[in-house]
């Protein structure tokens, strides 16, 4: 990361590069990308470009478009998968740089945790796989579809 003073503006950068290959697709208020762990299969992240440290930090135009595009993700994701539920979190708190996470959730989670936020689950039970084309390139080939028609279709 040296260099760039968050991971976040990091990805960003990457992705611009055509060189990050989490990117989902390119969309009106930065990139969606599939997060580097999938421990909820589908699990993805919309990072700005241009990066910004907070949401209130972009216009109200912007910020309804990065608001949007986050919906949009959890719709492609509820459309994509067997996801019950999509939850979304913006947090910023050891990125200080603004992104929003998309989380699917599954019928098939414990009770327990299944009815609170991902949180709720013990950090070292989160561990999932690590994003693997090989694995996830379809959902990811899924959701850029999905995705880029919606858009596409709102021009």
């Amino acid at each position: 990361m040296a260099g760039y003073p968050t991971l976040i503006h990091e990805r960003v950068d990457q992705a611009r590069r055509g060189e990050n290959p989490a990117v989902i697709c390119r969309m009106p208020s930065g990139w969606a990308v599939l997060g580097d762990d999938q421990f909820f299969v589908g699990y993805s992240l919309l990072l700005p470009d241009p990066v910004v440290e907070n949401l209130t930090d972009l216009g109200d135009a912007e910020r309804a478009g990065f608001l949007s595009d986050m919906a949009l993700i959890g719709e492609a994701l509820h459309d994509c998968t067997d996801a019950y539920r999509i939850n979304y979190e913006i947090l910023g708190n050891s990125e200080a740089a603004l992104h929003a996470h998309v989380f699917p959730r599954y019928q098939n989670e414990p009770e327990r945790l299944r009815r609170g936020p991902v949180w709720w689950y013990d950090l070292q039970d989160l561990t999932g796989d690590p994003l693997d084309l090989d694995v996830h390139g379809d959902l990811q080939g899924r959701l850029a579809t999905y995705l880029t028609d919606r858009l596409d279709a709102s021009r």
